[in-house]
This record gives C-alpha cells, structure tokens and sequence, in this order.
C-alpha cells in the first residue's frame, strides 16, 4: 500500500468518523424548526414557531433554568475547591497525600448508577429533603475530580523560577501568588470549569437519584420521551450548541489576535 493510499483512507476514515458525530446535532437542529405537534420525529414542514414559542411547553424553561443554576454553582464550588487541592498535593508534602490522590479518582471510575445511589442514600440517612441543593451538593462532588485532574496538571507544569524571581523582588506570598502564580493557572481552571460546567448540565443519572420532584433539562427530556419529545426540546438544545460555538470562534480569534500583537511588538 503506497502512502498516497494511506492518505487517501484516512481522510476517509476522518470524514465518515464527522459525518457519524455530526449527523445527530444536524438532525437535532433541523427539527428544532419542523413544524410539528407532540410528536418531533416526522418532518412536517418549516417554521420558526418552536424558536419564538420555547416557554409556551410547561416546565421546559423552568427545568432549562434550573440546569443553569446548578452547573453554575457546582461549578464555582467544585473549581474554587479543586484548584486549591490541586496545589496542595502539587506543591506540598504531607501525611495520606498518595491516598487522597487515589480518592480523588475513585468519583471517575466509579459508575454513576452505584455513585447516584450512594450519595441518594447518605442524603436519606441524614434526613436531607432532595431538590436543588441535593443535585448541587452531588454535581459538586464528582466535578471536584475533574478540576483536580485538569488543574493539577497545570500546576505541575509551572516554572518554579517565575515564583522565586517574584520573591527575590520582595513579593510577598500573597502578591506572588495573585501576580504570578494565578495568572498562568488561569487557563488550566478555565478548562476545569467548562469541563465541571459541562458534566453538570448534562449530567441524568446522578440528579435522577438526588433530584427529588425538581426537573433539570436531562430530566425533562427523560420523563417527556415517554409521551413525545417536543420541538422547543430541540430549540433550547440548538441554541446551547450554537453558543458554543460562538464562545470557542470568539476565544479563538482573540487568542490569535492577541499573539499577532505580541509578535508585533517583540518584532
């Protein structure tokens, strides 16, 4: 096989392999605007009434509301407390180090069937009434890994030269830490924080143990599959990809925006 035969097959293989991931984001974006009833998986004709009606479905926005709400604070809580884990086993050495370590990663092979019944469980035993503050409490403790995991590679990638010229012009730790240490975790805890973000809002099985009678948007479209899953499902579902996207085109561009200024400069 020559390597222009080898080429060809994996340009090949990269093309049937997007076209196999893409195919259910277009089909869920086309019929964001099928004009349809209870039913969405017939096209029936183009409209744009499921974009302007999204609330009209009952319980749609409030459980789409709710998924924000909660991977917003568990993501704050899980970033904030897993940046500062991470460097504390990144940067100190203390008794039971290598078995919090290890801990810390039982939540990410654990599977979420046996971690949402636990933690179901540890709430009914201490008399705690499920609703938000139980789904908080639960995303919060398995996105804690993943920040630890993502930030902790960062900090171990860290010069430790930057800090120590920071001291030597008389730093103090407090100054060290938020003038130079901090700014070049940045990236490694915005990364955590999308990834907690993320895992959060699309987590089901973990909330469907700990939610109680409140709906997250997996919830939603979990209960509304049994009776037809509306189109305004698919709206909200569009609208947060497009987001995204959005979001990645524009860090992109500054990113490079900002280094052709740079380059500029030291040119």
């Amino acid at each position: 096989m020559t390597r222009r035969t080898k080429g060809l097959g994996l340009w090949i293989y990269t093309i049937i392999a997007l076209v196999f991931l893409l195919i259910p984001i277009a089909y869920t974006f086309v019929f964001s605007f099928n004009d349809s009833g209870k039913l969405n998986i017939a096209w029936q004709g183009f409209t744009l009434d499921k974009w302007l009606t999204v609330c009209n479905t009952q319980g749609l926005c409030e459980a789409f509301g709710n998924s924000i709400l909660v991977g917003v604070v568990a993501t704050v809580l899980a970033t904030a407390l897993g940046t500062l884990i991470a460097i504390a086993l990144v940067r100190y050495r203390f008794k039971a180090r290598s078995a919090i370590s290890l801990l810390l990663f039982l939540p990410m092979a654990t599977p979420e069937v046996v971690l949402g019944a636990g933690l179901a469980a540890q709430f009914l035993t201490v008399g705690a009434e499920k609703g938000l503050g139980t789904i908080i409490l639960a995303h919060t403790m398995f996105c804690i890994s993943f920040v630890v995991v993502t930030v902790k590679a960062r900090v171990a990638s860290l010069d430790p030269a930057l800090e120590e010229a920071g001291r030597d012009l008389y730093g103090s730790p407090g100054q060290v830490f938020w003038r130079i240490t901090f700014p070049l975790l940045i990236p490694g805890i915005a990364a955590a924080a999308l990834l907690s973000f993320a895992l959060s809002f699309d987590d089901f099985i973990i909330t469907n143990f700990n939610s109680g009678a409140v709906d997250t948007f997996p919830k939603f479209i979990y209960i509304a599959a049994a009776r037809g899953i509306p189109a305004q499902v698919n709206v909200i579902a569009s609208a947060v990809f497009l987001l995204a996207i959005v979001i990645v085109v524009v860090t992109q561009v500054s990113r490079a925006a900002r280094a052709k200024r740079l380059a500029r400069q030291l040119g």
